[in-house]
């Protein structure tokens, strides 16, 4: 098996990446939307929410408030709080998965995608070092990034919400390691500045290095 850590910046496209692999035969493991699964009400990590941050992130049907959320974390500061309920309990859940999966497919390439994958604090005293036999950064220039995540967040907005969007984009950006940084601990980096086509050529390119490093036990071609 080869335990495969897939990052990116906000708007890189890691996870378009990560579909693309997922289509080739990844076992790909998503934080975001493992993170959003315990999230739910009833889930100990909702309930560890609420009481850190209060009933106002709780909407009138008892979902959490993501708008407010974000808010608090992103806009007041209070986003490691937030990281320090969550990322343990996504980190476990992961480690639990990949294990099963050593046993029902040993020469499976398993990949977690995550933005903070190698910014979080909760992975243990070696962190994504131990957790990772091979680590795939997705980079794209910064205006780039912005106006994918503006796209994302609402294709339409003009003026003064537009400004707001992309000024939110960049203060995230700016909580995050850069590109830079990231790419000194990556062995392999995707460029996604162009076609969704470019992207692709280049997770074809990946793909076979990473299975034969899988079948030969994480010994395989690394680069930089």
């Amino acid at each position: 098996m080869l335990r495969v850590g897939l990052t990116g910046g906000l708007g890189s496209g890691k996870s378009t990446a990560a579909r693309l692999f997922e289509g080739l035969g990844a076992r790909v493991l998503y934080s975001d939307e493992m993170g959003r699964a315990m999230m739910q009400p009833g889930e100990a990590v909702y309930q560890a929410i609420v009481e850190r941050f209060g009933s106002g992130v709780v909407l009138a049907d008892g979902a959490l408030d993501r708008v407010e959320l974000g808010r608090l974390a992103f806009a007041e500061g209070r986003v490691e709080e937030l990281n320090e309920i969550v990322h343990p309990a996504v980190l476990a859940r992961q480690v639990e998965l990949i294990d099963g999966l050593s046993v029902q497919e040993p020469d499976a390439v398993v990949m977690v995608e995550s933005a903070l994958l190698l910014e979080t604090k909760h992975g243990g005293e070696e962190g994504w070092r131990t957790r990772f036999d091979r680590i795939v950064l997705v980079t794209a220039p910064e205006d780039l990034r912005v106006k994918r995540y503006v796209s994302r967040a609402d294709a339409g907005a003009q003026g003064e919400r537009l400004v707001a969007l992309e000024e939110e984009a960049r203060r995230r950006m700016a909580m995050q390691m850069t590109d830079e940084a990231k790419s000194s601990l990556a062995d392999y980096v995707l460029v996604n500045a162009g076609s969704l086509q470019e992207l692709e050529w280049q997770v074809d390119r990946l793909w076979p290095i990473l299975v034969e490093a899988a079948t030969r036990g994480g010994w395989g071609e690394r680069i930089g």
